[in-house]
């Protein structure tokens, strides 16, 4: 494990979470309808900053890994109300850093009992389904709930739902394998 963590790899890791928040901000305002689901872009972006928070809790501490979520929040609140609006941007933020500090504790509780041997899928899978429910309801319920936009204030509560579905299952499928992968490249061989 990383005794002290590198300065260029935290501001690495601060500009990635500004960048994945501007996007899934800017990409949640396009809805598609898949098998007669509608579902919002954004979904598909925002689990990797999940799993950037991850990497850094089981790589260094979770205290790392609060700074850099504190890091990022400022620039990308500014960010996401540029490109998204005053409402969206301050839905983002909030939810960002509920979910982001959930996800950074429960991972951290996971490991620390250790309930389940080493096995090195459990805490990102735990932490990453809690996160993404707070993370999801807060963010579309601030954005959303009684907005000018008819459609979205009408169908927020389908949205989050849909968009937590298709989240967990992406982050499930396609973002906890490429984080063991990660994870595997990056702790020192034995």
């Amino acid at each position: 494990m990383w005794a002290q963590i590198n300065k260029k790899l935290v501001c690495l890791l601060v500009l990635f979470h500004i960048g994945v928040i501007a996007l899934a901000n800017y990409a949640v305002q396009f809805t598609a309808t898949f098998a007669g689901y509608d579902f919002t872009w954004g979904m598909f972006v925002f689990p990797l900053v999940i799993l950037a928070t991850d990497l850094t809790v089981r790589l260094a501490n979770q205290r790392h890994a609060r700074i850099i979520v504190a890091l990022a929040y400022a620039p990308a609140l500014a960010i996401s109300v540029y490109l998204a609006g005053g409402r969206i941007g301050l839905a983002s933020g909030t939810a960002y850093l509920c979910g982001q500090l959930l996800d950074i504790t429960v991972f951290q509780k996971i490991r620390a009992r250790r309930m389940h041997g080493d096995r090195w899928w459990h805490a990102p899978l735990g932490s990453t389904l809690c996160a993404n429910v707070v993370d999801t309801y807060l963010f579309f319920s601030i954005a959303f709930y009684r907005s000018a936009d008819d459609f979205m204030a009408d169908n927020w509560v389908a949205l989050a739902n849909m968009d937590l579905g298709f989240k967990i299952i992406v982050s499930m499928v396609v973002f906890l394998p490429i984080y063991g992968v990660m994870l595997k490249a990056l702790l020192p061989r034995r």
